[in-house]
């Protein structure tokens, strides 16, 4: 009979073996965390920033006459910020507050997106399909060359029908029956660009979006929205129809003419409300930059009441170029603006940031702007009632006094467990080259594009000028889940060690360099612009 020490000595190996087997392929997952915000302070550094905003957003409503507005910051799916200033109705010198109600115009766009892509998601229609299939009276279109693609859904979502531009025009045509926009369709649409090659914005074609939601649901435009989008939201202050806000609530629009503000009429809703005919509030907008900020990272859990995530980053990223510009201001700063529009949004990057998404909208008597930083949480809302009142530069300089306070940082990516795995073995490779170890590491590609003997003469040479003695300081700059540098410091300098994994599992070493570093160098991202 064996001992019963014998037993336990034999269990508890096993035991190790499994818990060793248990770390080790841990260790080699490729799943990575989300990306997450690193600074504890950050939210503290933007509410900082509010009142040097605050002072901004008074000396712009001074400046351009504007009646009343209404404004927000939008910080990690809050409102961290709301404020109103000025009036709502000038006759009566009622004053506008952060419940007051303006049309927000082409900004209505979006929404019309979010329902496409809600009947996409549903299996009800594909963006690639021609938009003839769900309107009809497309199908007798003229197009303007015998080789131009039939209309898709995507096409009209991006701009790209090739539809001439057409915003004053468009303006007044919201109040057009579901009879007029057919005869409008009907009688034809002439084409500034064959459809699919061009971006160029087009009220028309969001009206078409209109139609394809109600016939495809099988309800009115307004009615679908309320009920599929804004409901379940709790935007209850935001309508398609002037009629339903409530007088006391209600921000009266103006243009400034000869001095003086003149009221313009209010414009009733009707089949093209699809791309302008929405009213709302500076907090009902904030909820909506809400949920367009919440689908940023990429994650597990729970979805929206209204779009899945991957759905609403969709909407926001770049479907058609159009196009970029380099220019030096007064103080000769090179500024860079390069994007084009998504679904319903515009997405673009500056020398700033590297992905921005945005909407305008302007009618006769308003005009607002939404704008946010998907990687960085935040967003800015502002809502005035003058005509096509002029957004863009102030809240260029809202972000900027954000950026300023210092924390608005993006997210940083979070390194695969693989992938730290794998620096650990490569700074090993790095103190001291070992060719079993770089042999179990390596992709398959990593000694065919340069052999094992050069590659550790190489690193000893660097290695060797910078006095040696190397060490990994600091944590890894993790570009993505799988690719990542770190430093080494070593006796009289440092090195920069850099590795991207292959795509296979277990994820290998497939690109490996070591490359010297300056002391003041600084592990992250690259300047978006240098001058």
């Amino acid at each position: 009979m064996r001992p019963l020490s014998a037993f336990v000595s034999r269990a508890f190996g096993a035991a190790l073996l499994s818990t060793i087997a248990s770390v080790s392929s841990a260790a080699q997952s490729s799943i990575a965390p989300p990306a997450r915000f690193t600074d504890p302070d950050r939210v503290t550094k933007l509410r900082a920033a509010l009142p040097q905003i605050d002072s901004v957003m008074r000396a712009f409503a001074a400046s351009s006459r504007v009646p009343g507005i209404a404004y927000g910051v939008i910080v990690d799916g809050q409102l961290l910020h709301v404020s109103a200033l000025g009036l709502r109705d000038v006759p009566s010198k009622a004053a506008v507050d952060t419940s007051s109600v303006f049309r927000i115009a082409s900004m209505t766009k979006s929404f019309t997106a979010l329902s496409i892509l809600q009947l996409r998601d549903a299996g009800k229609l594909s963006l690639d399909d021609p938009a003839e299939r769900y309107v009809p009276e497309l199908k007798a279109m003229r197009y303007a060359t015998s080789d131009a693609p039939r209309i898709t859904i995507r096409h009209l979502l991006s701009h790209s029908a090739g539809f001439p531009e057409d915003n004053p025009w468009g303006d007044q045509q919201l109040a057009a029956t579901d009879a007029q926009l057919s005869a409008m369709i009907k009688a034809g649409i002439p084409f500034s660009n064959a459809p699919g090659t061009a971006y160029e914005y087009s009220n028309f074609g969001f009206a078409i979006l209109g139609r394809i939601v109600q016939n495809v649901s099988g309800m009115p435009y307004a009615r679908y929205i309320q009920e599929r989008v804004l409901r379940p939201l709790g935007m209850t202050s935001t309508t398609m129809e002037a009629r339903d806000v409530p007088a006391n609530r209600l921000a009266h629009g103006y243009r400034l003419q000869d001095g003086a503000w003149l009221e313009e009429a209010a414009l009733p809703d009707g089949s093209f409300g699809a791309m302008g005919g929405m009213l709302t509030s500076s907090a009902d907008l904030s909820r909506w930059v809400a949920l367009m900020l919440d689908a940023w990272p990429a994650r597990d859990g729970a979805e929206s009441p209204v779009l899945k995530r991957s759905s609403l980053r969709e909407m926001q990223q770049i479907a058609r170029f159009g196009g970029a510009t380099a220019a030096r201001n007064a103080a000769g700063v090179l500024s860079l603006n390069a994007g084009g529009y998504a679904y319903g949004l515009r997405s673009a990057s500056n020398c700033l940031f590297a992905h921005i998404v945005s909407h305008s909208g302007g009618l006769p008597g308003f005009g607002s702007q939404m704008r946010w930083l998907p990687e960085h949480g935040v967003g800015v809302v502002a809502l005035g009632n003058l005509t096509y009142t002029g957004w863009t530069g102030v809240i260029d300089q809202s972000f900027e006094i954000l950026a300023r306070s210092g924390g608005l940082k993006p997210r940083e990516p979070q390194p695969a467990p693989v992938l730290l795995a794998m620096q650990s073995q490569v700074t090993r490779l790095v103190q001291e080259w070992n060719q079993p170890l770089a042999d179990s590491i390596a992709a398959m590609n990593l000694f065919l594009d340069e052999s094992g003997p050069r590659r550790a003469a190489a690193i000893e040479k660097m290695s060797n000028a910078v006095g040696g003695n190397c060490k990994a300081v600091g944590q890894i700059w993790a570009e993505n889940a799988l690719r990542g540098v770190w430093r080494m410091q070593c006796a009289n300098g440092a090195l920069s060690v850099g590795i991207t994994l292959a795509p296979t599992e277990p994820a290998r070493v497939q690109q490996f360099t070591v490359l010297p570093m300056r002391a003041d160098a600084v592990m992250g991202p690259a300047p978006l612009c240098r001058q």
